[in-house]
């Protein structure tokens, strides 16, 4: 793998800026992870879902946890690393709720990454049956951020 450290110097920058300790961007099958501190590494293959307590529900899971949903037809995943947001602006209502009607396209959330806010848009129609992140939440490549039946 070769070495970006331009990247690896604008995730140092992000991390400082956002107050984390860690964070990881993939493409493909490449992942560079930048961390500070001296905590403890816990390995986990691309795109797993790293909680820090699995028995605490996230501010918008209402119903299943994260597990079942991921092998879900209709699990929304995360493309990329960053802050998830619900609405445009804070003032703005949320883009869907949980059993909102949506069709493909849709806009179902933002998440933001190095400053840039990404659409998450809807692959196809359906109901939103599970909300899980909450606004201002971080997320992590592949995490599943809603379900859609």
């Amino acid at each position: 793998m070769k070495i970006d450290s331009k990247a690896i110097k604008e995730l140092a920058g992000l991390l400082d800026e956002t107050g984390l300790t860690e964070i990881e961007v993939a493409d493909g099958d490449q992942a560079i992870r930048v961390s500070k501190g001296g905590g403890t590494m816990i390995a986990a293959p691309v795109g797993g879902n790293i909680q820090s307590d699995p028995t605490v529900p996230h501010q918008g899971n209402t119903d299943a946890p994260a597990t079942t949903a991921k092998s879900h037809p209709g699990a929304v995943t995360s493309p990329m690393v960053g802050t998830a947001y619900m609405q445009s602006d804070p003032d703005a209502p949320a883009f869907v709720s949980k059993g909102a009607s949506v069709k493909a396209g849709d806009t179902l959330m933002i998440i933001e990454a190095m400053k840039v806010m990404n659409p998450i848009k809807a692959d196809k129609g359906g109901t939103v049956t599970q909300i899980l992140v909450g606004n201002g939440e971080p997320v992590e490549y592949g995490d599943v951020l809603m379900v859609i039946e």
